[in-house]
């Protein structure tokens, strides 16, 4: 690792980390590093849908700079301990679910959908694996995520909209 020399670097080695939560989990830093994504995708669930998108986008362009630069300071692609991808990204899975109105166990359902396809990787999340620098390492789960969404809403509408 490139040795973070401004306060700035270290703040996007902070974010892009998960609040460091990947420099201090070694094993499954993508689930772990999506753990402030739960807690931003409750923040943002009261918004109306289309306020929802709007900081679902925000976030994804501002994760595209931070992942950029902390693979730069890492010295590796796409490093494992780099988690904004997964949590800054997180938010879109819930764009049309009402998690708000749910009870919180349902969210332990949820983010099991968003990591079994962030690590399925279905078409053509894997192939955009393969751009490079911080667009690569947000787009491919800006399309997980969005698969997310599809089956997420699936559950909420036939289990717990019923």
């Amino acid at each position: 690792m490139k040795s973070a020399h401004t306060i700035v670097d270290k703040i996007v080695l902070f974010l892009a980390s998960g609040a460091g939560i990947g420099f201090v989990v070694p094993f499954a830093p993508g689930t772990f590093g999506s753990l402030p994504g739960v807690a931003l995708a409750y923040a943002l669930s009261p918004l109306p849908v289309g306020g929802r998108i709007f900081f679902a986008i925000l976030l994804a362009l501002a994760a595209i700079p931070i992942c950029d630069r902390a693979e730069k300071l890492l010295g590796i692609k796409d490093d494992g301990r780099i988690s904004a991808d997964e949590w800054m990204l997180y938010p879109i899975a819930f764009l049309a679910v009402p998690i708000e109105t749910l009870p919180l166990w349902t969210m332990f359902i949820f983010f099991a959908v968003v990591r079994i396809v962030d690590i399925v990787k279905p078409f053509p999340c894997r192939q955009l694996q393969s751009v490079k620098g911080g667009l690569g390492i947000v787009i491919d789960d800006a399309a997980a995520n969005l698969y997310s969404l599809a089956i997420n809403f699936a559950i909420f509408k036939f289990v717990f909209a019923s």
